[in-house]
């Protein structure tokens, strides 16, 4: 099945539950999960079920509008109490992506500009927000598409870091909207590798199944071996996504992807960060200020194996993301433009 066609996150036709593509089970299975309860629906987050900082932002959009319509008080201030417990709930799944708290800071926004009207209006308010948050996401991953589009050439080698896919956002991803761009307009003369990105494997399980099923020449490799490759000249070019950027550019992304901004700085090789323009946060001034969420240590010890890897009682060092220092960036592509160091001048130029 083409991954295109899957729908990462949706709302159900009667808005009475979310429908999220649980991606834990990728490639082998696919599986749809019904999800109401404010509690399912922050363990789905947090657990990976639904992941990618743009699709993380659609469902808590989504989440909040349910949150509304599940709300039993028939007073104002209870209404509001209501919608700001389910905020606070799903804002504790995942403290990296920006998305999440922009998506939800944004719905409350939403409610309390229009306070004045009917518990029934503020409810279908809500509901509208959240599908325009989904329809946004939609056109703004077209858009850093078509920039990053602009930039390859036929033959190009692509390398890209974990799954900012279509999987990780409402469709065509961040760091691959440019490649199926290319589909689109029939240059199919590339090749792009895919990291497997240990320790959940999204480059493996995610990347290389979406890509693949489009129909692109698709190869996965060892984290450890994309120097190699490098040195071989096969890349050209490098994608990747990211789930917050610090105003200086200095950009977070999964875990690995400093070490591919390095190695390319040594090789020479041009490397983009694909980044909405909302998970850029100007209210931090560098990385050193971004959140890492560190997972639990069985992610790396046990869960692909049928017996643990490593001994038992070992510690295990397992932050989700690392940060990209700017200075090893050669642009970021929003939705707006192309943006290039001073990363800060750029965005303000952009006004974002």
């Amino acid at each position: 099945m083409n991954a295109l066609s899957l729908d990462t996150v949706v709302l159900s036709p009667d808005r009475k539950e979310l429908l999220i593509l649980d991606q834990t089970l990728l490639p082998n299975e696919i599986r749809v999960l019904r999800l109401h309860r404010m509690e399912d629906i922050r363990e789905a987050i947090y657990a990976l079920r639904v992941r990618g900082a743009p699709a993380i932002g659609v469902c808590a959009g989504y989440a909040m509008a349910l949150a509304g319509a599940q709300a039993e008080s028939t007073d104002k201030d209870g209404f509001f109490a209501e919608l700001r417990s389910a905020k606070e709930l799903l804002a504790s799944a995942r403290p990296t992506a920006v998305n999440l708290f922009w998506a939800l800071d944004r719905m409350e926004r939403t409610a309390l500009e229009n306070r004045e009207k009917s518990i029934d209006r503020l409810r279908e308010i809500l509901f509208a927000e959240a599908d325009a948050i989904y329809r946004e996401d939609i056109a703004i991953s077209r858009a850093i598409g078509e920039i990053g589009f602009s930039l390859l050439r036929p033959g190009d080698g692509i390398l890209t870091h974990c799954n900012a896919g279509t999987l990780a956002t409402a469709k065509y991803g961040t760091a691959t909207a440019p490649m199926y761009i290319a589909l689109e307009r029939g240059m199919r003369d590339f090749r792009v590798y895919c990291d497997e990105t240990r320790p959940l494997l999204q480059g493996a399980r995610l990347t290389a199944y979406e890509l693949s099923s489009a129909g692109i020449d698709t190869t996965l490799l060892c984290d450890n071996a994309a120097a190699s490759l490098m040195a071989a000249g096969k890349i050209s070019i490098i994608f990747v996504g990211c789930d917050r950027v610090a105003r200086n550019g200095d950009a977070a992304n999964k875990i690995g992807t400093s070490a591919v901004a390095i190695l390319a700085k040594h090789y020479g090789i041009p490397f983009y960060v694909c980044a909405p323009s909302s998970t850029i946060d100007l209210s931090l001034s560098g990385g050193t200020e971004i959140p890492i969420e560190q997972r639990p240590g069985e992610e790396v010890t046990d869960l692909w194996y049928e017996k643990p890897m490593a001994p038992r009682g070992i510690g295990v060092y397992n932050p989700a993301f690392d940060v990209t220092d700017h200075a090893l960036i050669t642009g970021i592509i929003t939705e707006k433009g192309l943006c290039t160091a001073p990363f800060e001048e750029a965005f303000s130029r952009l006004g974002i």
